[in-house]
Formats: C-alpha cells, structure tokens, sequence
C-alpha cells in the first residue's frame, strides 16, 4: 500500500465540465487505480493549497485559472497534466477539447437548418475560445456566407454593468438580417443572447437561433427558450488525462502535442430546433423528414406527406440545402447513428433497428462510408478510448 500513488487533483467543481472531468479520472482510477487522491471544492479562480509548496507527492490533474497558481503547480517539480490552457506559460502536456472541430459543428447545424445570416458572439481571453469562433466564421466562409462579429466588452463573464451589457446585445441582434444563427463562445454567453432576444422582442428560433458550447445543463434548462449546445466530452478527457499522468508517473516521456478530445454530438434544443427556409413546402419536407428519417421512411414518404412533385423537391433541396431528399434522409440517420454510439450502450443491432436500417450490415457499410471508420472504432474512440497518441 505504500506504492499508491498520491495525486492531486486541482481541479475546480464549480462547473459542469470539471466535475465531468473528475468522473473520468474516478473512471480511471476504479480501472486500474488504487491512488490516494486530493480533492476538494473550488473554483477556477481559487489558489494552489498552501501545503503544495513543500509537498512530495507523486502526480498533479491541474485546471489553472493563472499564471501565479501555474508556478506554484510547478515549483512542486513533479509529473504534472493542465487540463485547461496551452496559452499561459508552461512546459506542461495539455490534455482539452478539439475546439475546431466544435467550431465546424455549430456552423455545419446551422448550414443544415437553411440559414443564409450568422453571427458569433465572441470571447477573446482564451486561446479556445478563439479558435472555436475562428473555426465557425471558416467553415461558413468556405461555404460562402459572412459572419457577423460581437466581441464581449472587458470581464465579459463578469459585466461591470449589466444592463449596459444587455443594452449593447440587443442593437448589435437588431442591426443583423433576419433569419439568424448566433455562435455563443459558451452558455453563459448564450444565455445572455436569448436575454437579449427577449427584450427586443424577437422570436426565438424563427427569427433568432443560438448556440452554446459546453452543454451546462443549468444554463441550458434556465434559459428562454432552452439552449442548444454541443457538449464536451469532459469525462473521457478526464480519463485520458489521467493515463497520461499515470504513465509519466512510471517514468514515460510527455507528449510533445497536445492531445485534443473531439465533443460529443449537440444537443439541439428549442433555441435552434427550425429551418431556417423561406419556401414553405421545402422547409416541410425537411421537418417531415427530421421527425421521421429514422422510421424508415423513403422519398415516396415525404411526397405523401408534403404536396409537392418528385422533381421540385430533388430540385428545389438541392437548390437550398446542397442535397436530395434521399441523401438527407441518409445524413440523419447516419448522425442519430452516431449520437448512440456516442452516448449510448446499445448494441449494433438495436441501433440499426431504431435508426431505420433493415440490417447492421447496411448500416455499418454506410457509417464506414461516411466517416472512414467503422462503428466499433467510432464508439471506442468517444466513449471509453485508449490513450490518443498524437504524436
């Protein structure tokens, strides 16, 4: 028993995404501990102990909210994982979220819903933060449309003055063109947008649709109407984190690049959940299709559903959203399929079975098709993955 390792884990409780992490590190340690663990309640903000200076312990899980708790972690000169920022100054493997990737999933939502406006309310006092907003404003540039811009004032998650703050969102919301999707760098931001929405009287999602990063289900449920945001898989960067430091602790060098976790699939909710499309029987044939694409429905389907000939609606979708009705029945079922592999225990058979494939086999050829790899390693990879080697 005097060969457990004694760890620290300095990492705040006060958000959903640290004590997500927590529960991946307990996944590991209940995997392939016993460790003899610190942990207590804090914040991002709050300082290293005051016993750290002189402590001889083994390991360090750090979330470090500044450079002065940065140098303390440091000083303590062993093995040691951040779990928060590459931009303040260390010489520490980081272990986060893929913010590009997350960036490219709220545009590709929006993209998938019609929308022609975007707008990115925007932090800039994180480097992920940045990237994330960069990444949206890309991917929609790429496909041709502008992205309108509103970087927070000074303390931006905490106004000096609130209703100033609210004051600004609703005429920079007002002056954007109608129908519009907004990028919150987070939820808290997203709350904000939907405050802001309210008081100037715009519907949400007809006319204004938002999304948050980070999926705080306290935000989310709080606020009007609840917030749609794509959450981070903050328990498997939890636990990739804690195998990184568990095999540092056994003498193997750090990696030299960070090792980024992709999010998991968003969590649409009423304040994205529209089409965004001005041709009525188009933007129907698209809802029939979103309520029913994983029944089993075919493009017959759709058409006995929305009055409409077969040659308008492969023309007027292509026209609108870049895809036929066949491929767009295909596109849901294949991201549902996704989504359970993800977030689910189901075997194979019982996804293909709620997704509207006749067969696994179909629907294992067409995952594989469609993301270069196959069921089995897509859910290994999100769910329970061995070490990521980006090396």
């Amino acid at each position: 028993m005097n060969n457990i390792p004694h760890v620290a884990l300095l990492i705040e409780t006060t958000r959903s995404y640290g004590r997500g992490l927590l529960l991946g590190v307990r996944r590991f340690i209940a995997e392939h501990g016993p460790w003899s663990v610190f942990v207590e309640a804090r914040s991002l903000d709050s300082m290293a102990p005051p016993w750290l200076k002189n402590w001889k312990g083994d390991g360090i899980l750090t979330r470090s909210g500044s450079q002065r708790m940065l140098d303390a972690v440091t000083q303590c000169n062993v093995p040691t994982v951040e779990l928060r920022s590459i931009q303040l100054k260390h010489n520490f493997p980081f272990v986060g979220v893929d913010n590009r990737l997350l960036g490219r999933k709220v545009a590709e939502h929006f993209l998938d819903r019609g929308f022609r406006h975007f707008g990115v309310y925007q932090l800039d006092n994180e480097d992920y933060f940045k990237q994330r907003c960069d990444v949206f404003v890309q991917t929609l540039s790429m496909a041709g449309h502008k992205v309108e811009i509103y970087r927070a004032q000074r303390h931006p998650e905490h106004p000096v003055k609130w209703e100033r703050q609210q004051d600004r969102l609703v005429q920079w919301i007002t002056q954007l063109p109608k129908p519009v999707g907004l990028m919150a760098s987070n939820d808290q931001l997203g709350f904000w947008l939907l405050d802001a929405c309210s008081r100037a009287g715009f519907a949400v999602p007809e006319h204004v649709a938002v999304v948050g990063v980070e999926n705080d289900e306290t935000l989310c449920s709080m606020s009007r109407p609840p917030l749609s945001s794509v959450p981070f898989n903050s328990e498997l960067t939890g636990y990739e984190a804690a195998s990184l430091l568990s095999r540092m602790m056994n003498g193997q060098a750090a990696p030299k690049k960070p090792i980024l976790i992709p999010p998991l699939e968003m969590v649409t909710r009423q304040s994205s959940d529209v089409v965004a499309i001005d041709d009525q029987k188009i933007a129907a044939a698209l809802g029939y299709i979103r309520q029913h694409a994983c029944e089993g429905i075919d493009v017959s389907d759709v058409l006995r559903a929305v009055p409409i000939s077969r040659t308008s609606l492969e023309r007027r979708m292509r026209l609108l959203i870049g895809r036929s009705p066949k491929a767009e029945i295909s596109r849901i079922r294949i991201k549902t399929v996704r989504t359970l592999l993800a977030e689910s225990d189901l075997t194979l058979s019982e996804i293909a079975e709620r997704t509207g494939f006749s067969y696994p086999q179909h629907m294992c050829s067409s995952f594989h098709r469609e993301f270069g790899q196959t069921p089995g390693q897509y859910r290994r990879q999100t769910k329970k993955a061995p070490f990521l080697n980006v090396d």
